[in-house]
């Protein structure tokens, strides 16, 4: 079983840039795509970016040009780099991650979310 755990969510004011961490622990033969989703209060969750273990990348056309996600496979951990950030980006970010095992073969597994604010 695989545990993610995210880090790096606060308050920010617009134009502002956070850094986003989410670390995968566990038993897992590889991780394979690693991305980032977002809910926005009264809104359904919505990709963000996510990331090969090859590292091709693919984004959400509102976080084009301004945020990047990137990987350290020696520490199974997934990051996102946010800058010019707008109010219209506050929302619970929630890591994914889709790993092998021996027995069971490719599963998924959501973290718990940390909290963007972006304040006008």
């Amino acid at each position: 079983q695989v545990q993610l755990v995210e880090s790096g969510g606060g308050l920010v004011q617009a134009g502002g840039s956070l850094r986003l961490a989410c670390a995968a622990s566990g038993s897992f033969r590889s991780i394979n795509d690693m991305g980032w989703y977002r809910q926005a209060p009264g809104k359904q969750r919505e990709l963000v970016a996510v990331i090969t273990s090859g590292a091709y990348t693919n984004y959400a056309d509102p976080v084009k040009d301004r945020f990047t996600i990137s990987r350290d496979n020696a520490k199974n951990t997934v990051y996102l780099q946010m800058n010019s950030l707008k109010p219209e980006d506050t929302a619970v970010y929630i890591c994914n991650a889709k790993y092998t095992t021996a027995l069971y073969g490719l599963l998924g597994v959501w973290g718990q979310g940390t909290l963007v604010t972006v304040s006008s």
